[in-house]
């Protein structure tokens, strides 16, 4: 039998809240959590977005706070604004009932704002790494009443890299403090975050025999790169989208199929890294309201969105790894609704694919890309379910007057209503006759298979190497360059208080690559060197360009002498 949330130890205020959100009862993540939580225990819970962990650490979080307590008492660290501003307005929802003061603090809004917030006094303090250490630095943050930590998305604050600030943060808390820790995926950095500070933890895995969402339909199309568009328009023909994600690799090409998209009928706009905060949340907020239908994004710019009923999730270019493939897709198929997932991939892709499917462990088979008759046919369902339903309204007198006044012109029936469906069908953009012609089936990739899987052994060696050399100060990663890693000179260093973590942030947030293509970083006095997977490494120079800053400066790149 389910439990409720009177039944969790929840205080009256807080049942009374989760009501007025139209909560009926606990999700399997909130049944755990809260329970051990209000007994004080450090908590590891391993749960998708979407499935309730926000209230499942905020419920037992603000029960815990003293009202006496002139201080902030209890830190949630977020890896994006975001994440941070979502978490914070959802707290706020759960302890409407109480005068708990819950503040978002994070880069990109002014610091006078946040400066004067915090001087006029909250409870709690939801922020993200960065702009808590800035805060903190300058003596504006006291932590030293904070008795309740948590750590959300924390597979996500590793691949942006700001695991080593998680760490700065933590060691200025008491001793005496309560952990939480959330995480979609466990990679090993993160197990060992949590044996390092969480006490005796009880761990909590949200249907750990399955890591995908449940509820979510995978498919996958083999496609050829240059097909990629083309087989992007039939499937969004066919798919009955009301909201839609589409995951590209790059700003550039999120600005391309967004382009594309809305010249041949498809309202799409780009989220990228070029957006303002301004621009960004206007994007955003039309794609709730439903009055945009698809959202063109990379990985960097998605991160921490939490956005309700997203019916697909399109891979448009494949993710560089399962836990990214899981993380993309858990946008989808939540509440108890069903989602699909669309991934598009390459040849050269198939080896991820492979990977994906051995860690959800859940065979997906290949697709059959749908063809121009697959198209014309989904046309001529969709124009007749219209016709139908307007036949079921009715006719009403002066429509019935306007047809007969038609057919004393000399028109027969059939006429009017040819005449009537090419004005319903007016919009819909022409069919492109391009031939789609998908990758061979033979075995002809599974040398290229083996040879990947043979990369990924040698740089687990160099990973397992690199661990026990240990780091060194102003480094990530301990002095071993990886296979398949090129050095990159960047033009600050030091002197201009840069971190690992900013560098990571820079590469990442400005070209759109994963945080793990980013290798070994020295910071020197004036420059940085950094590892860039060479996959990723032209992509990375021709998109330093120096619009993007650190502490002021322009950042560049360029090939290491």
């Amino acid at each position: 039998m389910v439990s409720q949330f009177q039944d969790l130890g929840l205080q009256d205020q807080y049942v009374q809240a989760v009501r007025k959100m139209g909560f009926v009862e606990p999700t399997p993540i909130q049944q755990a959590a809260i329970p051990a939580l209000l007994a004080g225990r450090d908590v590891i819970g391993q749960a998708q977005t979407g499935t309730g962990k926000t209230a499942a650490f905020m419920l037992p979080l603000m029960q815990g706070l003293n009202p006496t307590t002139h201080a902030i008492q209890a830190l949630v660290l977020a890896p994006t604004r975001e994440l941070a501003k979502q978490v914070a307005e959802a707290g706020t929802q759960l302890g409407q009932e109480t005068k708990v003061k819950i503040l978002a603090v994070y880069g990109g809004q002014s610091y006078t704002i946040q400066k004067r917030a915090i001087s006029r006094g909250v409870d709690v303090v939801v922020g993200t790494p960065g702009r808590l250490l800035d805060l903190m630095h300058q003596g504006e943050l006291d932590l030293s009443q904070v008795h309740f930590l948590v750590i959300d998305e924390a597979d996500e604050m590793l691949e942006m890299g700001f695991v080593d600030d998680v760490e700065s943060i933590l060691k200025e808390l008491s001793s005496e403090r309560q952990i939480a820790l959330f995480s979609a995926t466990m990679p090993d950095a993160i197990r060992k975050l949590a044996n390092r500070y969480l006490t005796s933890p009880e761990k909590i895995s949200v249907n750990p025999e399955h890591i995908t969402v449940a509820e979510t339909v995978q498919r996958f199309y083999r496609v050829r790169e240059e097909n990629k568009l083309a087989t992007l328009i039939r499937l969004l023909e066919v798919e009955d989208i009301s909201t839609g994600l589409i995951f590209v690799r790059t700003k550039v090409r999120s600005q391309e199929v967004s382009d594309e998209l809305n010249r041949i009928g498809f309202p799409a706009d780009a989220l990228n890294g070029d957006l303002n905060q301004g621009r960004r949340e206007q994007v955003l907020g039309r794609f709730r309201q439903h009055t945009l239908k698809l959202l063109v994004a990379t990985d960097v710019a998605a991160r921490g969105l939490d956005i309700e009923d997203v019916t697909h999730v399109i891979n448009y270019d494949f993710p560089q790894d399962a836990e990214d493939y899981v993380h993309r897709i858990g946008r989808t198929g939540r509440a108890g609704k069903t989602g699909i997932a669309i991934s598009l991939i390459t040849s050269r892709e198939r080896g991820i694919q492979k990977q994906v499917i051995a860690y959800t462990r859940q065979p997906v088979e290949d697709s059959t890309i749908p063809t121009i008759e697959d198209v014309e046919k989904r046309r001529e369902e969709r124009l007749v379910k219209k016709l139908s339903d307007q036949l079921v309204a009715g006719v009403t007198p002066a429509e019935r007057k306007l047809v007969e006044s038609l057919s004393e012109q000399g028109l027969s029936s059939v006429e009017i209503t040819v005449a009537a469906i090419r004005l319903i069908r007016a919009g819909e953009s022409k069919l492109s006759k391009i031939e789609i012609s998908e990758p061979a089936r033979e075995d002809k990739y599974k040398h290229l298979d083996d040879r990947r899987s043979q990369t990924t052994k040698q740089r687990e060696g160099w990973n397992e190497k690199r661990e026990k050399r240990g780091s060194k100060p102003g480094r990530r990663g301990g002095g071993v360059r990886e296979a398949g890693m090129v050095r990159l000179w960047m033009n600050l260093g030091n002197q201009n208080g840069i971190r690992p973590s900013d560098v990571v942030g820079a590469i990442a947030s400005e070209v759109g690559i994963p945080g793990k293509a980013i290798g070994e970083i020295e910071i020197l006095a004036d420059h940085t060197f950094v590892d860039i997977s060479e996959q990723h490494v032209h992509r990375v120079l021709t998109e330093s360009t120096g619009k993007y800053q650190l502490r002021g400066k322009a950042v560049l790149l360029r090939l290491a002498d």
